[in-house]
């Protein structure tokens, strides 16, 4: 007992060395702050100090504006936090999430060279959400050229309102990209004419979870999207003999039709869940190659895990009218049937009709008896 009392002093006693670390974090983000004329962001200095009281390592930072805030104050930035960041060496987060603000030309350039660092200084982060910030086409095309370098495996542009030129920037860095596994574009008036793009980069990367809720994309363009996904599905169920066993050493474009039992869709509409990678091999396969997969590239394929389409005008009242519909309820049907990785899609406010209803909900019936 006495000894137990000591070790519980001792651990008391001595302060972790997370603690120092991010005391200094706040110490020097608030005199960049000062350096620079911007307000230090409350959520960041909150978020600073809750992880020092509770000696937690920080990994997510939240750069958001104050909703009341009045439009006198100093505005906040980004770049006394992507300063400190360098400054301080701060190797441990993960996470960076920039919520409605302005962001200048200089403060991408300066966020876009941190996500492009490489050897023992490259940057630790792996998730990076710009919701509801504006950025023009000279930002958007330096973010685009550091996506192919960065580390990132999600990457959330919410309610960024993209013109032509703009979606073609970002599109074209996410090119070939096999890191990337997470993709949101919620509310970034997509229209039909980013179907077949999008189609072409989940065939060319390792994206295997996509938010597209929100956009304008109508049937032509979903099935822009969906087409190549949906043949290469249906091609593997046709070819592979229905009993061969998979092999473990095979990629997950290779595993056999037989799957799509076990990995049937979890339900039609939105569900919460954690991010699946391309990979449908079972559990004794993803425990040996789960190190693996962080560190290397994963490997690119025209295939979904998660896919949400809520809210994008898919109904008869496209220029194709009623046939665009059917072709869109065909290939989305032969997806579900087939697709041995495809976990859960959304469909939600577009008015697809009974028919189309009847033979989704036929298609799912199809898949779980497989």
């Amino acid at each position: 007992m006495p000894r137990e009392k000591e070790g519980k002093q001792k651990t008391k006693g001595t302060p972790l060395p997370i603690v120092p670390i991010l005391r200094k974090f706040l110490k020097t983000y608030e005199k960049h702050c000062v350096q620079t004329q911007t307000a230090v962001c409350p959520a960041i200095r909150q978020d600073l100090k809750t992880s020092i009281n509770n000696e937690q390592i920080l990994r997510k930072f939240m750069l958001v504006r104050p909703g009341d805030s009045p439009t006198s104050i100093l505005p906040i930035s980004l770049e006394p936090l992507l300063m400190t960041i360098r400054d301080e060496c701060y190797m441990l987060g993960k996470e960076i999430c920039i919520w409605s603000l302005q962001l200048s030309n200089p403060e991408i350039a300066r966020l876009a060279s941190l996500l492009e660092l490489k050897g023992s200084a490259a940057c630790p982060f792996t998730s990076l959400e710009l919701t509801d910030c504006r950025m023009d086409l000279w930002s958007l095309q330096r973010l685009g050229r550091a996506l192919p370098r960065s580390h990132l495996r999600s990457l959330i542009l919410d309610y960024s309102r993209f013109g032509k030129e703009e979606v073609e920037s970002l599109f074209s860095g996410l090119e070939n990209n096999q890191r990337l596994q997470a993709l949101s574009l919620r509310y970034c008036g997509l229209g039909p004419q980013s179907g077949p793009r999008l189609g072409t980069i989940i065939c060319q990367t390792a994206i295997s979870e996509l938010h597209l809720d929100g956009n304008f994309l109508q049937c032509s363009g979903a099935l822009a999207l969906l087409r190549p996904i949906a043949d290469y599905a249906e091609m593997q169920g046709r070819e592979q003999p229905a009993m061969a066993p998979p092999d473990p050493g095979s990629p997950p474009h290779q595993l056999q039709a037989k799957q799509r039992g076990s990995s049937a869709l979890n339900q039609i509409t939105e569900s919460p869940g954690t991010l699946t990678q391309k990979t449908t091999s079972g559990k004794e396969r993803r425990k040996k190659g789960i190190k693996k997969k962080i560190k290397d590239l994963t490997e690119a394929g025209p295939w979904l895990v998660k896919l949400y389409l809520a809210d994008n005008g898919i109904d008869r009242r496209g220029k194709e009218g009623g046939n665009g519909l059917l072709e869109f309820t065909q290939i989305l049907t032969c997806l579900i049937t087939y697709s041995a990785h495809l976990r859960e899609i959304d469909l939600r406010n577009n008015v697809l009709g009974e028919m189309a209803a009847a033979d989704i909900l036929e298609a799912l019936r199809a898949r779980k008896t497989g």
